[in-house]
């Protein structure tokens, strides 16, 4: 059964990477193929759908499930393809040169692409453990689809021991990631004619009072950064990412919507920081605009938000992952997963370890390598052995 592993994550990834799931459109259709594929095994899965009715995550238990397990966790859906300078079709996997080429094979069908691969060999090992898949959606636009699924096993009476999260890190065990706070805000302002400008109340001008103070509270934060972090980029970050405003030269504008984020190392730091700044906006942007005219003013809207991630190196789920993944080094990353909802949500301890870089995530031509996929493949095999005891 091992050496038709390869062959049978190949064909997997292959169908997974066919499906076009990007953020805005339903994931149903590869829902279906996962679930006949489990049936075609004899395995049951549980659907959450969301109130659309068009996404839907899968809870799935292999062994017994009056016992606690573990959790192997990644999402099906994929950033868009649109504007990027694709050498093929990015929905049709394509192998070159021990590499597998497709939209989402490193983030992170390839990953999800194992765990499926990996169900004979689960069925087979005689479980003492049960082996939990949680397979979700919409995690590029704030991890979204994870957080019904997770309300549904914080409601059930037993809670898995650990989890591990198979966003790619080259198979290192991720122990912490950086949380995330994203804030729209939409300036109200009072169009005129640009001859007559000063009777006006310009938002993209205020608006660029709210840049100019985010910019200068960025740069504290990199000021205070540890000396000694696991983290790549050792400070909090923080960062206007979209401005949209104004309709034509001779007008005053009056809509201007800046979108910013803060990505934190402490555990609420990212909010922290985004609601100073919105407390800050208020008091000293929003009284200058109505003093100009009493209907002008901000709207704050709350774009995503998830916590930090950070697992204690000493923990359980830790050193598990460590004899599961061979090595002995752990890290932490800037971009964030749904670990840190398991941890804050239903109380699972966490990790993240998968296949692949993030360095291919997102990208035109991404891709995986199989020697990954085959190291990710391992991983698991370890784990079934760990649970079959």
């Amino acid at each position: 059964m091992q050496n038709q592993r390869p062959d049978r994550i190949r064909k997997l990834l292959a169908d997974l990477v066919a499906f076009d799931t990007v953020s805005d459109r339903s994931n149903l259709p590869l829902i279906d193929y996962i679930e006949r594929y489990l049936a075609s095994l004899g395995v049951g899965s549980q659907r959450i759908v969301d109130e659309t009715g068009q996404k839907s995550s899968l809870w799935v238990t292999i062994g017994p499930e009056d016992k606690a397990g573990l959790v192997l966790s990644g999402h099906t859906d994929v950033v868009p393809v649109v504007g990027q300078d694709w050498s093929h079709n990015p929905f049709e996997l394509v192998e070159r040169d021990g590499r597998l080429y497709g939209r989402g094979t490193t983030d992170m069908k390839g990953f999800v692409a194992v765990c499926l691969a990996m169900v004979p060999e689960m069925l087979a090992a005689d479980l003492k453990t049960p082996i939990n898949l949680a397979i979700s959606y919409d995690e590029e636009i704030g991890c979204v689809g994870v957080r019904p699924m997770l309300r549904e096993v914080a409601r059930k009476p037993i809670k898995p021991l650990g989890c591990f999260v198979g966003e790619p890190t080259q198979m290192q065990v991720i122990i912490g990631h950086k949380g995330k706070h994203g804030v729209r805000a939409t300036f109200r302002g009072l169009a005129r004619h640009s001859s007559i400008a000063p009777d006006g109340v310009n938002a993209i001008e205020y608006a660029a009072d709210l840049i100019t103070e985010i910019r200068r509270r960025a740069a504290l934060l990199a000021a205070d950064a540890e000396q000694v972090s696991l983290y790549d980029v050792p400070h909090s970050t923080l960062l206007t990412s979209i401005v949209h405003g104004g309709a034509a030269l001779n007008i005053v504008p009056d809509h201007c919507a800046v979108e910013f984020e803060c990505r934190g190392i402490g555990i609420t730091e990212s909010r922290e920081v985004t609601d100073a700044i919105i407390a800050w906006a208020k008091a000293e942007i929003e009284p200058a605009m109505r003093k100009r005219h009493p209907e002008c003013g901000i709207d704050f809207e709350e774009i995503l938000d998830y916590p930090a991630l950070d697992t204690a190196a000493d923990t359980a789920i830790v050193t598990l992952a460590k004899q599961f993944a061979g090595r002995n080094d752990h890290a932490k990353v800037a971009f964030g997963t749904e670990a840190s909802l398991f941890v804050s949500m239903a109380d699972v301890p966490s990790v993240v370890v998968g296949p692949g870089s993030i360095a291919q995530a997102h990208t035109p031509d991404e891709f995986v390598e199989m020697s990954q996929l085959e190291a990710c493949g391992a991983f698991v095999a370890r784990l079934i052995a760990h649970c079959a005891k």
